[in-house]
């Protein structure tokens, strides 16, 4: 059976990634592993063990007391994460989502994910965590390494859930764009959605053969698609069809493995998860 792998924090995003799960789970008739890692972090963390930092000549007595003070730190936060994972399954199951397996970890995401990266057919997580800096349109910590490190799609939810009918995809001809049109034409996450293709590029024998190529398997599989070919910059460029075109979903290849592929390609997608007020589909 198919799972959607739910990655689930405190923050603001919270709500929207679990109602992107469910929706995601809905439509592929999978099951759904909720997580949330308890990764402990002095710097950013009020929960920091103390104890270490408090100079010579400290009494014993404090030592304890900083101690015990952690520890009752560390048991909040196992309960607080515990709850957590309780109300999720309680509103998945609410939904018709079944089965249904919350997971309490410890140590890093990534390192978790890494663990059981072949038990999940898809990841949602949100863009930003607790400690992001929403004014600024900061990243969470963990959003560009998890897209890094992982081989599943990964859907990316924005700050709210809405009803997704209409999904783009940025497509320039590269491996993971074409799994990305994939994506569209076969794949049952997308399936009957308006689909639109845009690639950014001025027109010349390679752009014309990439959007024969895309309109080819599109149509083969039934899928009726807008396709354009609009000059500019590539980050530009999508997020003002987003725009203009009230997409809900946006679907673009992920980062690549070598540097320069990471320079190229990955500068456009982390602009993207910045930037874009719609939910990002990432494919490899």
């Amino acid at each position: 059976m198919k799972t959607v792998l739910t990655c689930l924090d405190h923050s603001i995003y919270t709500q929207s990634v679990l109602d992107h799960a469910i929706w995601a789970a809905s439509r592929l008739g999978a099951g759904m592993e909720l997580m949330h890692t308890l990764d402990r972090h002095p710097e950013h963390s009020p929960t920091s063990n103390l104890s270490g930092s408090i100079g010579l000549g400290a009494s014993e007595e404090l030592l304890q007391e900083l101690a015990a003070l952690d520890e009752k730190r560390s048991k909040l936060a196992l309960e607080r994460g515990r709850a957590l994972l309780d109300e999720a399954t309680r509103q998945a199951r609410a939904q018709g989502v079944e089965p249904v397996h919350p997971r309490l970890r410890h140590g890093d995401l990534v390192d978790a994910l890494a663990e059981i990266d072949t038990a999940f057919d898809l990841l949602v997580m949100g863009k930003r965590g607790e400690a992001a800096d929403m004014a600024k349109l900061h990243l969470g910590r963990n959003v560009e390494r998890v897209a890094r490190a992982i081989n599943h799609p990964m859907l990316v939810a924005s700050r709210a859930f809405k009803p997704i009918q209409r999904v783009l995809v940025a497509f320039d001809g590269s491996a993971s764009a074409r799994k990305a049109v994939e994506l569209a034409a076969r794949h049952p996450l997308l399936a009957g959605l308006e689909c639109h293709v845009v690639i950014a590029a001025t027109e010349s024998p390679e752009s014309k053969a990439a959007m024969h190529w895309a309109s080819q398997l599109l149509d083969a599989a039934g899928v009726a698609p807008r396709i354009e070919m609009i000059p500019g910059h590539a980050d530009t460029v999508i997020a003002d069809y987003v725009r203009l075109h009230a997409i809900d979903l946006l679907a673009m290849g992920a980062y690549g493995h070598s540097r320069i592929r990471q320079f190229i390609v990955g500068s456009t997608t982390t602009t993207m998860m910045r930037s874009c007020l719609v939910p990002i589909l990432l494919v490899r």
